[in-house]
């Protein structure tokens, strides 16, 4: 019980937070792009639940979920949506690259695939250390069609690292449908001749998503090796932006419809009403700790001009 909670505690926090962002984008303060993540906030809610203090985290511009379910700081998470000096990282980051890495969300990169190799580093350090450390990284299916990837889950296969390759999977890279990037007919199929173990058919659900991460954790302690995971979800907004972008052609023939895509959030809090839980405070509370942090982040300031040159490296 006290795990449900839990679950849509996160859920609501991730949802409520972009719907305060969607509420004031148009005010023109916030200057970063957006890459919403509506519709996949089980997912990182599952992950973070699941490992805890032992999980490593590497994710996308799409990073909010990731930010939030590790347990990173609201305030600075706004302020950072701002180009605040309070921010995480003083405004330098915005949107795509925010982190926290004190809390296990180690990086979050614009460049799709990119956070991939990096996150087999991580896997092959801790493999080093014996730490027991479980990386996680998260990409879209569009990653699947970059060569980083390729040579990533190569790697990975090769030295049996202890690695999670999250494919939060929408059906769509930007504005193109699967079927028209790769020629491939299942990339589980794929992973099996890597000799990686796949976990598909997975519930958009954080319980679905918790109790499959620990199957992996299992696996992972057990024979040392990767694990490749595809979740299923849909986008509810347009790619970058703030959107519903669901009457375009391309979202058309991307093989989902919002009816059938069951908004994880929605459907949650149906569970937890059905065993009684009362939402309405806990949304309350949430909601009140989010217009907190919103006024802290419009009430600072902005950083310096040299702050730009601060923890830069220079090649």
């Amino acid at each position: 019980m006290d795990r449900f909670i839990e679950f849509y505690k996160k859920m609501y926090l991730i949802r409520k937070t972009e719907d305060v962002i969607i509420e004031h984008y148009y005010d023109d303060e916030m200057k970063t792009p957006m890459h919403m993540s509506r519709g996949s906030e089980a997912i990182s809610v599952g992950v973070c639940s699941a490992l805890g203090d032992r999980g490593q985290y590497f994710g996308t511009y799409r990073s909010h979920a990731l930010y939030l379910a590790s347990g990173g700081d609201l305030k600075k998470f706004f302020a950072e949506m701002y180009g605040k000096k309070n921010g995480r990282y003083a405004g330098k980051s915005g949107s795509m690259h925010i982190a926290s890495p004190e809390t296990g969300h180690i990086s979050s990169s614009a460049i799709v695939a990119s956070n991939i190799p990096v996150a087999v580093g991580a896997a092959w350090a801790n493999k080093m250390q014996g730490n027991g450390k479980i990386v996680v990284v998260f990409f879209g299916d569009g990653a699947l069609d970059e060569g980083n990837f390729w040579e990533s889950i190569n790697m990975a296969s090769l030295w049996r690292l202890p690695i999670i390759f999250a494919c939060e999977d929408n059906r769509v890279a930007v504005h193109t449908p699967s079927e028209d990037r790769q020629g491939y007919t299942h990339i589980i199929n794929v992973m099996n001749g890597f000799d990686i173990t796949s976990i598909s058919d997975i519930d958009n659900c954080p319980e679905d998503i918790f109790n499959k991460i620990i199957i992996a954790i299992e696996y992972i302690d057990m024979f040392r090796g990767p694990i490749f995971m595809k979740l299923d979800y849909y986008r509810y907004l347009e790619h970058v932006g703030v959107n519903s972008d669901v009457n375009e052609d391309y979202r058309q023939r991307d093989g989902w419809t919002s009816e059938d895509s069951n908004d994880p959030v929605l459907e949650f809090r149906k569970k937890l009403l059905s065993i009684d839980i009362n939402v309405d405070d806990i949304e309350s509370e949430i909601s009140k700790d989010i217009y907190i942090a919103l006024e802290y982040a419009k009430n600072g300031k902005f950083s310096d001009i040299g702050e730009v040159y601060k923890d830069v490296f220079y090649g």
